[in-house]
């Protein structure tokens, strides 16, 4: 989108690209389908970017998701609108909006090199280029960095833009994983991996204050190591600052009924188990894999007759069934990030322009930058607005 960008305007532009294939990354997002963008105002775009969103707004305003679905379009790629207002191609592959944007950088008369920027050429305050791995300098009038964090480094993300800015004397912002699978210190995780509910609610409380801060209802996964899934992902970019005891997550896995009506269930089923053990009574309930974790978590003795369990114990475990809770330790590695959060700090570059406020002739564009978005096509469109803001005002005063 930079390079494209720039180059509409007159200027003569080469893209250096360290892979065989440009876009490698792009190849990936929305499990190959591609969450373009959310189809949402500004306002509403900026409340789903939690860290540094008021950066962003000069940009997403002057490159809306209308404006980029526009775009998109007028260049031969159909899109739809899906729930929660997130873009995707009509195909449903990301392999035709990688070729939407390579043919508009080619049609726009970009110049595309393979290579690898070892650092950047600094003269008095000055980006005059770049050299490569291999010794060869290329000179130009600015750079322009879009080199992403260190999420899925397979697809060449590793980080490279934060030496070469740090080369400028920018300071960048430790990077972390956000929008990341969490791992758990409950053990019992391990023995429901692969157990996928799609019908739950969740809500994550900080501990420390006791606050809510984060609820969602849709998909989550158990893993080896914790949990996963859509809900968590998310769950993970409001968990700005995590160590082991800060935050737990507690799912309600019985989100249609009401305590009273759970209740009233529960009454149901053992009245009409009431010769049969607690344990074997909650197939109609829940998923097979986890009844043993809840029994066990019930503190109700497997082998109890269900005309046995107290009124005390049923409610008991109608609470744990509305607010089962798994205790997070951690992030997985930055490697398993959907984005990464950090980066180049935000107060060091010109939010109209992208250029840095350093050295002249340098810009910066995309995940580099230290801003990052919940899921739903947020933080791709930030990748798209901050380089059509960069290309748009390379070179000028």
């Amino acid at each position: 989108m930079a390079a494209a960008t720039a180059a509409k305007r007159g200027l003569d532009v080469t893209v250096l690209e360290r892979n065989e294939r440009m876009a490698r990354k792009l190849m990936i997002t929305g499990k190959g389908r591609c969450n373009i963008t959310n189809n949402c105002g500004v306002q509403e775009f900026i409340s789903n970017v939690p860290e540094n969103g008021r950066f962003l707004y000069s940009t997403v305003s002057a490159f809306t998701p209308a404006r980029l679905i526009n775009l998109l379009e007028e260049q031969g790629l159909p899109l739809k609108t899906e729930r929660g207002n997130r873009v995707f191609p009509q195909s449903d592959k990301a392999r035709d909006v990688v070729d939407t944007l390579v043919s508009l950088a080619r049609k726009s008369k970009c110049r595309f090199r393979k290579g690898r920027a070892k650092s950047l050429l600094i003269e008095g305050g000055f980006c005059r280029g770049a050299e490569l791995d291999n010794g060869e300098k290329i000179l130009s009038d600015a750079v322009i960095i879009c080199t992403g964090g260190m999420s899925y480094p397979l697809t060449g993300s590793t980080g490279d833009g934060y030496l070469l800015a740090e080369q400028a004397g920018h300071t960048i912002i430790s990077p972390r994983p956000s929008l990341v699978p969490l791992v758990s210190s409950d053990k019992w995780c391990a023995d429901v991996q692969g157990l996928s509910l799609k019908n739950c609610s969740i809500k994550v409380q900080d501990i420390q204050n006791g606050k809510i801060i984060y609820k969602d209802f849709g998909e989550m996964l158990f893993t080896h190591f914790g949990i996963s899934g859509p809900m968590v992902l998310s769950a993970s970019a409001h968990m700005r600052s995590i160590q082991p005891g800060r935050y737990k997550i507690m799912i309600d896995l019985k989100p249609a009924l009401s305590p009273e009506q759970l209740d009233a269930r529960l009454v149901r089923d053992f009245t009409e188990n009431k010769n049969h053990d607690f344990s074997n009574s909650l197939g109609g309930l829940l998923p097979r894999s986890l009844i043993p974790v809840i029994v066990s978590l019930s503190e109700i003795q497997p082998d109890t007759k269900c005309n046995n369990i107290t009124k005390q114990q049923r409610r008991r475990l109608g609470a744990l069934l509305k607010g089962f809770t798994v205790n997070i330790s951690g992030f997985r590695p930055i490697e398993e990030a959907i984005v990464t959060s950090g980066g180049v700090k935000v107060s060091e570059i010109n939010a109209k322009t992208m250029q840095s406020k350093l050295v002249k002739g340098l810009s910066f564009a995309g995940e580099l930058i230290d801003v990052d978005a919940y899921t739903g096509g947020f933080n791709l469109h930030i990748a798209f607005s901050t380089g059509f803001a960069a290309g748009n005002h390379v070179i000028k005063d």
